[in-house]
């Protein structure tokens, strides 16, 4: 539909704005009409939907909300762009839900507007089906069209035995494709089996893998079964796959194309029919090209890519995420989650998130551990170390603990309450590690720089 022929109704009770909308989309060549309430947009005759429908929030009467209830419930699917003055990440979240095309805050900038005018009205919602209608993937929160199309792909192959190949930068959510990778596949009753590539020492690795016999050397007491083994009728999942090492490379291509191996130390043959799907921060292409990761283990991993996109692409996410993780960590810390500021919303959009999703749920639990259980902010966000220890100084001074005590006192007490929630056990799925969301080295790091040492029995 060209805008000379889209309508354009604004629904507002407050003359000023609604008449300045008005008048833009007319500027703009669409026929626009304003309505003070709902219930006299509702009145009005149609003989055609209109094109675009913008509403405000809040009205007396019938809210814009109850009215985009309205409309959906009476299957009378219009674009929507909500305006509002009293924005909150709760709202436009469920309005965005729901369906509506954008969601813009008073006073908006006229082209943003227009922009969402021209999208409602080309049809972006026919090409783009809401959140709601959209198939998702347990484990992941998200709506942005990158998020989407990775998606796509991960109900593409879920049905399928193909190995997959994860891709993406560190943080970004690559396990919990993984994870749902599984469990939308005909194995996910079956076990699903992580493999850290990075965490493992070298010299164990290749028991871990592909298990051992006793006596098959110093140390090896008993038999040991395998991770390939144990993720029979399931999958396995090898993450940080670029951290193979390489004269391990060869058994594990072996693997892949035979579907058999020896356990370390052993001469029987071992048959797996374990799904592998493997994730890498890395390009493993140029590290083939490098001779440092072989080629032809590359081309067997890379069956089906599949290429998990940044937070920084997928900023119009980050509410929905935030809204999550403050929700779970207040539930962790028995708080109450408040809501998160309009003021903390535009700091997170307008930072980068070099870390990705694990870097802004780190930024939300220190925020909630501040918050007041009504209310969560976010101070401005910056790159280095030093500077973020600077923005935590900005959080409002009734939130703020004494500045002797700073970032790193923060983040030593919070790892201390993990490690004695986990029994001071740092490593393996249930470990203080897994529970912080970092790497086993990167906790021993972390602990040796802050001065944490577990205490022996008085």
């Amino acid at each position: 539909m060209e805008s000379g022929q889209a309508s354009v109704y604004v629904v507002d009770d407050d003359p000023s704005p609604r008449e300045a909308v008005v008048g833009l989309a007319q500027s703009a060549g669409f026929q626009a009409l304003g309505f003070a309430s709902a219930s006299e947009f509702l009145a009005h005759p149609r003989a055609d939907a209109p094109g675009c429908l913008v509403l405000d929030v809040r009205m007396p009467g019938v809210s814009g909300l109850e009215l985009q209830r309205k409309l959906n419930c009476a299957a009378d699917v219009l674009p929507i762009i909500f305006l509002s003055g009293h924005a909150s990440v709760p709202i436009s979240v469920n309005a965005l839900r729901a369906g509506a095309v954008d969601f813009l805050v008073k006073p908006f900038e006229a082209d943003a507007l227009l922009d969402a005018i021209h999208r409602a009205v080309a049809g972006a919602r026919a090409s783009a089906p809401s959140p709601m209608r959209e198939p998702g993937a347990p484990g992941i929160v998200g709506e942005s069209a990158s998020l989407r199309d990775a998606l796509r792909h991960v109900h593409a192959v879920a049905a399928t035995d193909s190995t997959v190949l994860i891709q993406g930068e560190t943080g970004t959510g690559k396990e919990r494709v993984a994870r749902a990778l599984h469990a939308l596949s005909s194995r996910a009753t079956g076990p699903f089996v992580t493999v850290n590539c990075a965490a493992i020492p070298a010299n164990l690795l290749e028991s871990e893998l592909l298990g051992h016999e006793r006596g098959a050397f110093t140390g090896a007491l008993t038999q040991r079964i395998g991770r390939f083994e144990l993720a029979q009728n399931g999958t396995i999942f090898l993450d940080e796959v670029g951290e193979l090492p390489l004269d391990l490379q060869p058994k594990l291509l072996r693997v892949l194309q035979e579907r058999e191996f020896e356990r370390l130390g052993g001469a029987r043959t071992v048959r797996t029919n374990a799904r592998v799907i493997a994730a890498t921060n890395r390009d493993l292409k140029a590290m083939a090209a490098e001779r440092t990761f072989r080629e032809d283990l590359y081309y067997r991993l890379n069956v089906f890519p599949i290429v998990v996109p940044p937070l920084r692409a997928r900023k119009s996410d980050i509410a929905l995420l935030a809204r999550h993780f403050i929700e779970e960590l207040a539930g962790r810390m028995g708080k109450r989650a408040g809501a998160l500021s309009a003021r903390s919303v535009d700091h997170l959009l307008a930072y980068d998130w070099p870390g990705n999703i694990r870097e802004l749920q780190n930024v939300l639990e220190r925020a909630v551990i501040f918050s007041d259980g009504e209310r969560v902010d976010v101070p401005p966000l910056v790159a280095d170390e030093e500077d973020e220890a600077a923005s935590v100084r900005e959080l409002p001074s009734d939130a703020l603990v004494p500045e002797s005590e700073g970032l790193e006192a923060i983040s030593k007490a919070h790892i201390l309450r993990v490690l004695h929630e986990t029994n001071w056990v740092i490593a393996g799925p249930r470990g203080a590690a897994a529970r912080l969301q970092m790497k086993r080295t990167t906790l021993n790091f972390r602990m040796k720089k802050l001065g944490i040492v577990r205490q022996a029995p008085s």
